[in-house]
């Protein structure tokens, strides 16, 4: 069994900025692409950002030269860095990946987290 659990979310104010962490546990060989992905109260979950084993990141354009998107493979972990954050922005942020392979040869796909809610309010 593998899981994904995020962290770092939280109340911000307009302008501010938060670091969201997704760490994966479960005997884990290796990790495809990890990405994040947000769903807003009565909205359709959406993609932020994704990156590759290999370090290539997409953004969707609404967040685009305010998150930044990294990954520590070593730590199987995949961080957000939100700047500039705008009361939009406010949405349970979900943490993907889409292939984890285990030492125990078992792989699992779509892997999803439990969610972080991140609120941008004054």
């Amino acid at each position: 069994q593998v899981q994904l659990v995020e962290s770092g979310g939280g109340l911000v104010q307009p302008g501010g900025s938060l670091t969201l962490s997704c760490a994966a546990s479960g005997s884990i060989f290796s990790i495809n692409t990890m990405g994040w992905y947000r769903q807003a109260p009565g909205k359709q979950r959406e993609l932020v950002a994704t990156i590759t084993s290999g370090g290539s990141t997409t953004y969707a354009d609404s967040v685009k030269g305010r998150f930044t998107i990294s990954r520590d493979n070593a730590k199987n972990t995949v961080y957000l860095q939100v700047n500039s954050l705008k009361p939009e922005d406010t949405a349970v942020y979900y943490c993907n990946a889409d292939r984890i392979a285990t030492t125990r040869r078992i792989t699992y796909r779509e892997v999803w987290g439990q969610g972080t809610l991140v609120t941008v309010s004054s």
